[in-house]
C-alpha cells in the first residue's frame, strides 16, 4: 500500500493583480511530496517558487485549489488555526536570517516555543537539541553580531527546527551565503532528511545545491515539471 503523501496539492491557482493586469504565477499546480523526501525547487524570478512555499505553509492563500499538509487541509483553515498550523507544523529558512540582534542564539532559537504551550525544562531541552544538530552548541550564548553569516544561518536553521515541524520550508537558505557556508547548510537539511524524517521544500537557484536534494522540480508557466531522475534517500541518482 502506497504512503500517503505529507503535502497534497491540487489545481493551485495564485493571481496576482498590478492595475489592470493579472498575473498568474500558479496555474493550476498539483504537487505530491512524500514523507521525508528533500524536495528543491527551481525556475526563474517571478516564476511562483515562492508563492507556492507560502500556500503550503499557510502564509498565504491560494486563488483556487486546496493544499493538505498531514491531515490538514491548509487552504480551508480560518486565520487563527493558520497560525497555529505555522507555530506547531511548519519550520521556516529564508534568505535573511531574521535573528533578533539582542537576542542569543540560544534565546532566538527559543522564540517560536513562546507561542507553544511548552514548560520551561521542555523549551531548554529542545533548543540545545536543535543546536547541537546545527553544530551550534558551543555558541549557544552568543549573539548574532559575534557569528560569522553561516553561523546565523544555521541558528535560523535550529530555531525553525526547535518545535519538531512536519514540514521545513526553506527558501534560497544560501543565497546570502559563500560556497563553504552554503555547503554546510545544505548538508544540515539533508541529514535532516535522512537522520530525522523531515520534509524539507527548498527554493534555489543553484543547481549544484538542488543536486543534492532527492528530486528536483522546475516551474514551468505556472505548473511544475520533472526534468531529472530522482536521487536516491542518501545516496545518489540512479
Amino acid at each position: 500500500m502506497t504512503e500517503r503523501p505529507i503535502v497534497e496539492a491540487r489545481g493551485l491557482v495564485k493571481v496576482y493583480r498590478r492595475g489592470a493586469a493579472e498575473i498568474k504565477v500558479l496555474n493550476g499546480l498539483d504537487l505530491d511530496v512524500p514523507q521525508g523526501e528533500f524536495l528543491a525547487l527551481m525556475g526563474p524570478s517571478g516564476s511562483g517558487k515562492s508563492t507556492l512555499l507560502h500556500v503550503v505553509g499557510g502564509i498565504d492563500r491560494a486563488d483556487a485549489g486546496r493544499c493538505r499538509v498531514g491531515d490538514l487541509e491548509v487552504t480551508s483553515l480560518r486565520e487563527g488555526e493558520l497560525c497555529r498550523f505555522r507555530a506547531s507544523s511548519v519550520g521556516f529558512i529564508f534568505q535573511v536570517y531574521n535573528l533578533v540582534p539582542v537576542l542569543t542564539a540560544r534565546e532566538n532559537v527559543a522564540l517560536p516555543l513562546r507561542l507553544l504551550a511548552v514548560d520551561r525544562a521542555r523549551r531548554r531541552r529542545q533548543v540545545e537539541t536543535a543546536l547541537e544538530i546545527v553544530g551550534l552548541a558551543d555558541r549557544a550564548d552568543h549573539l548574532p553580531s559575534q557569528l560569522s553569516g553561516g553561523q546565523e544561518q544555521r541558528v535560523a536553521i535550529a530555531r525553525a527546527l526547535v518545535t519538531d515541524p512536519r514540514i521545513i520550508i526553506a527558501d534560497e537558505p544560501t543565497g546570502d551565503l559563500d560556497q563553504e557556508s552554503g555547503d554546510q547548510v545544505i548538508e544540515i537539511l539533508r541529514r535532516l532528511s535522512t537522520d530525522h524524517g523531515k520534509t524539507i521544500l527548498m527554493v534555489t537557484h543553484d543547481p549544484a545545491k538542488a543536486e543534492r536534494a532527492d528530486r528536483t522540480l522546475h516551474f514551468d508557466r505556472g505548473t511544475l515539471v520533472d526534468r531529472g531522475p530522482r536521487r536516491l534517500a542518501g545516496g545518489d541518482a540512479p
